[in-house]
């Protein structure tokens, strides 16, 4: 188990380190802004979709690694599916963390965020871990109205 535990830490450090996703995104035509008051995480998501398609994603801000990494992430993951296919993730990753989905067959989809599985277990970074995605959900959420 701890081998698993440190793959884990290496796929957040790697994404905390990346800066591949964290930039402007000239095109956006999707703005939606995070913050943890409890740790000052502080993130803007930015997405360019076109036809119901996200053709492209990026975050700017700053935060502790997890929420950095678990931003990153989740760019890697919804870039080029659909805006309901981005909800359908966002809320996998939701479920996976409030435990409510625990079969790794079900969460494989999720790719490298499923390394954020065990967050659940430190309350305290929960909200570290879920910034970007409800920060996204809300965004596209309110975009479809």
């Amino acid at each position: 188990m701890e081998n698993m535990n440190e793959l884990y830490s290496d796929i957040i450090l790697e994404h905390n380190q990346c800066q591949e996703n964290k930039h402007p995104l000239d095109q956006a035509n999707l703005q939606e802004h995070g913050h943890n008051p409890s740790c000052g995480d502080d993130i803007t998501l930015q997405a360019d979709i076109q036809d119901g398609i996200i053709k492209d994603a990026a975050y700017t801000g700053h935060g502790c690694a997890i929420s950095q990494a678990s931003a990153d992430i989740m760019i890697d993951l919804i870039k080029g599916k659909s805006v309901e296919e981005a909800l359908r993730l966002v809320d996998l990753f939701l479920d996976m963390i409030k435990r409510e989905v625990t079969d790794d067959d079900e969460l494989e989809e999720l790719e490298d965020a499923i390394a954020l599985k065990n967050i659940s277990n430190m309350p305290a970074r929960v909200k570290c871990a879920v910034l970007a995605w409800h920060t996204l959900k809300e965004a596209l959420e309110r975009d479809q109205k």
